[in-house]
């Protein structure tokens, strides 16, 4: 009876072992890496109309900042190259990640800046039904937050890949136009296609170009609108160029998109999530890697937004374009693309912003947790094993020398 309780007693313990491992690498770790993650605050100031925000007004403009999640590149794996386990391991990663940042954190706006799937751009209609069925179901939330996604070359393909049909069954799935302008609190979002900003004349192209053009007709119109009220002390009037434009809240837009603009490399790229030493020095490719200089510097002139976050290159960085535009580069969301997945959190008001990066659980920590916990179980069992042969040789000797005896 003895040894039999003893066996018993150690498979327990493995049993409980290695659910107890299970259990904390795929779903527990999410929620003290998370929980470290907190909304930053908007600096205080004066702001641009000369309100003190460090005054009463101030601090319920504050409050009132929109907490905005961004993240991108989530590449969720296709019928064609995508493997079973790795789909499986990769989406489950994403969806207990994001489905713990939603409940911790509680943003009230996510943006996804492109690359949803991996094979969008070939995918056939039934494959990419199923794909959009599981981001649907990997990326649910509640209706207090809105998920808004953007497209990347990956999901309609590169320039020389895209057309009308991948275009429009991707805007059909998401309900919305993929270049637009989303307000929310006061806040101008830019939502730019950046896959059709070649300059190359190709129809979508001018299509999403003449849609600029107006965007920036309307927010322009709508900053002149302000300084002619403000002036007055009454309403604004419009100038000839202006009518017919449809008039958004005063301020300075935030720009999302896939493709970065023009830079030469990451070589000034810093910081933990930064593309490796050795790929820093690559040069990018215009059109490829990076909008082309014209495409990047048309934006900049027609918008001047306060912000641009763009995604793509699955590595961070900074860039400060022209001395007064900055850029932050979102790394992938996606364990397969990175390490050490990150997104970004912003609480922005109209006048201010601020940013803050949560990281996700490294997967060679996971994997460290998985190698440590197997090697203390195997230990277990090695040592129950070792002494239940030191007992049977010892009942073994014992009765052995009764035989002898008689």
């Amino acid at each position: 009876m003895p040894r039999f309780g003893a066996t018993w007693t150690v498979a327990l313990l493995l049993v409980a072992g290695l659910g107890g491992t299970f259990l904390f690498c795929e779903y527990l770790i999410y929620f003290p890496t998370i929980f470290q993650c907190a909304w930053p605050a908007v600096s205080h100031g004066r702001a641009a109309g000369g309100d003190d925000m460090d005054g009463p007004a101030g601090g319920d403009r504050a409050s009132r900042a929109v907490r905005a999640m961004v993240l991108s590149d989530t590449h969720l794996l296709g019928a064609v190259g995508g493997h079973w386990f790795d789909k499986l391991r990769r989406e489950w990663q994403m969806e207990r990640a994001f489905q713990t940042a939603l409940w911790l954190l509680k943003p009230e706006i996510v943006f996804i800046l492109g690359d949803i799937f991996d094979e969008g751009k070939w995918s056939s209609q039934k494959h990419w039904e199923d794909d959009v069925r599981r981001f649907h179901r990997m990326f649910r939330h509640s209706p207090d937050t809105e998920l808004v996604v953007l497209v990347g070359n990956h999901d309609i393909g590169f320039h020389y890949e895209m057309d009308w049909f991948k275009l429009q069954r991707f805007e059909k799935v998401f309900n919305a136009s993929s270049t637009r302008i989303v307000t929310k609190k006061g806040v101008n979002f830019l939502l730019v296609n950046s896959v059709a900003l070649h300059g190359d004349g190709c129809p979508i192209c001018q299509s999403v170009e003449k849609e600029l053009m107006r965007l920036s007709k309307d927010l322009n119109c709508s900053l002149q609108n302000s300084q002619s009220a403000g002036s007055s002390g009454g309403v604004g009037t419009l100038t000839e160029s202006c009518e017919g434009a449809q008039l958004y809240p005063p301020s300075a837009p935030i720009m999302l998109q896939h493709y970065p603009l023009y830079r030469v490399s990451d070589a000034s790229c810093t910081g933990q999530d930064a593309a490796p030493a050795e790929e820093r020095h690559l040069l990018f490719r215009e059109k490829y890697d990076v909008l082309s200089k014209e495409a990047s510097q048309r934006l900049l002139q027609w918008f001047r937004p306060r912000l641009i976050l763009s995604g793509h290159t699955h590595s961070g960085c900074e860039v400060l374009h022209e001395s007064r535009f900055i850029e932050i580069s979102v790394p992938s969301f996606s364990w397969r693309n990175r390490n050490n997945p990150s997104f970004i959190l912003a609480s922005v008001t109209p006048q201010h912003h601020a940013l803050s990066k949560c990281f996700l659980p490294e997967e060679s920590t996971v994997i460290g947790v998985y190698c440590s916990a197997g090697a203390c179980l195997l230990l277990l069992l090695l040592l129950h094993c070792v002494c239940l042969k030191g007992l049977m040789q010892c009942l073994s000797l014992c009765l052995l020398g009764k035989h002898k005896s008689l």
